[in-house]
Formats: structure tokens, sequence, C-alpha cells
């Protein structure tokens, strides 16, 4: 068992599912005038801008699990000699390019880019297993 990719799976998994309760808290419900999707941009967006955004963030929070579940698989025993594959090269990449988009895009003040780190970190450090 790959216990770097397990702990970057739970880490990832983790991070979208605060990503997607932070959001629906802290940004989607006052736009919420009414039922499940928000609509409500105030003069700023209109009802089709909220509506992709809100279909966006959690988008992002459907990929984090999809990536979630694949590096739970790859830390299976059987899948050892994928350990350093493009699969997980691609995903370190992703997890540092999100980091540094949102580090540098928050000015390092949503440590949400912290989390991305640390799993880009755990998985480079599994794939050299």
């Amino acid at each position: 068992m790959n216990w770097y990719f397990v702990a970057a799976a739970v880490l990832v998994f983790l991070t979208g599912l605060t990503h997607t309760v932070f959001g629906e808290r802290m940004i989607f419900r006052r736009m919420r005038a009414a039922g499940f999707i928000p609509t409500n941009g105030g003069q700023s967006l209109r009802e089709y801008q909220v509506r992709i955004v809100w279909a966006t963030w959690h988008m992002v929070t459907l990929m984090a699990w999809c990536f979630a579940a694949i590096l739970a698989w790859l830390a299976l025993p059987a899948q050892a000699g994928l350990a350093g594959s493009m699969i997980t090269r691609s995903f370190i990449a992703a997890m540092l390019a999100s980091s540094a988009t949102v580090g540098i895009g928050t000015k390092g003040k949503h440590l949400g880019w912290l989390a991305l780190l640390a799993t880009a970190v755990l998985t480079a450090r599994g794939a050299c297993l």
C-alpha cells in the first residue's frame, strides 16, 4: 500500500468537501433568492452568470473527488508499477499549478493553496517509491 497516495487522496477529498461547504455557506447562500441553484448576482452578475459560477464551483469539488478516487486506486499494491506514471506526473503538475494559481490570486490569504501544495508533495513522494 502506498500510504503517501492514501494521504494525498484523503487530503484532496477533504479539500473538495471543504471547498463545497464553505462556498455554499460564505458565497452562494447570499446569492440564493429561492430554490437550490443561486440566481441573484446583484448588480454585478446576471442570473446565467451566477448559475455558471455555481456549477463551476461545484465541478471543482467533483474533480477533486475523482482525483481522490484515482489516488486511492493508485495506492493499491497491484498498481505499484504506476507510481511514477504519466497519471501521477499529470496530477502533480495540476496540483502545483492549482496551488500557484490560488496562492498568487489570493496573495496567499486563501489556505487552499497549502492543501493543494501538500497534495502535490505527498503524491510526488509516493511516486518515488
